[in-house]
């Protein structure tokens, strides 16, 4: 039996920093059917094993606690399995680069596809984009990481900051190659700690098994679609 089981669509978007996290504790979880995923977020709210509008949705069976939201889902692993930095100002800059990576993704996705890509829309966005990249750049400089070493906090090890970065970013960059060529313009540092990172043997098995069962999906839909569009890919 799995550690936990996982709520979330067949893509590697917001869900994929919960797997990663889970790949890099090396923790086991099964992944429910999309359909059973849809039931759920369409049943009664008193029903559901914690209120979610939508998922990743993770419970944790041994504990048996259902945490939604994908930051608070990186916060309570991080809290169970003793991955957060030993410092609270650590620990709250680690928490501040997730809810950044969700931002970003939610951006990337105009809040979810409230609204489709034009090529107008696209040209506006994207000096928001690299000044987001320039977050990760600056944060990273400020905590030694060259071009070649470090963590993007500090530290011996790669911490949860290193893992999602390198979701975000390495999965954006395999996805999208545009914001590739981007991201090692506007942040060239945050883009090889990603490829190091992602490097890391659970992460790379996690990434292959992505490519294997989502093909070159990202985020899905019409959104990825106009996305796609936008960037003639």
């Amino acid at each position: 039996m799995s550690d936990y089981d996982l709520y979330y669509w067949p893509v590697p978007f917001r869900g994929q920093f919960v797997r990663a996290v889970l790949a890099h504790a090396g923790r086991t979880w099964t992944e429910v059917d999309p359909a059973a995923v849809a039931a759920l977020m369409d049943g009664p709210v008193a029903q559901m094993p914690v209120p979610f509008m939508g998922p990743p949705l993770l419970i944790d069976r041994k504990a048996q606690i259902a945490v939604a939201q994908m930051p608070a889902v990186v916060l309570y692993l991080g809290e169970t399995l003793g991955l957060l930095p030993a410092t609270a100002a650590l620990r709250a800059l680690t928490m501040k680069i997730v809810s950044d990576a969700n931002d970003v993704i939610d951006e990337l996705t105009i809040d979810g596809g409230r609204q489709m890509w034009t090529a107008k829309r696209w040209r506006n966005f994207v000096p928001r984009l690299r000044k987001w990249m320039s977050f990760w750049e600056e944060t990273g400089r400020r905590h030694g990481v060259t071009a070649d070493a470090g963590f993007l906090l500090g530290g011996e090890e790669p911490g949860i900051a290193d893992v999602v970065t390198a979701i975000l970013w390495s999965t954006m960059a395999d996805r999208l190659p545009l914001i590739g060529v981007m991201l090692e313009e506007a942040a060239p540092m945050t883009a090889t700690l990603s490829r190091r990172i992602s490097e890391l043997p659970p992460l790379s098995k996690l990434a292959a098994k992505a490519r294997q069962d989502y093909g070159g999906a990202y985020c899905g839909g019409q959104i990825e679609a106009s996305l796609r569009e936008v960037l003639k890919v």
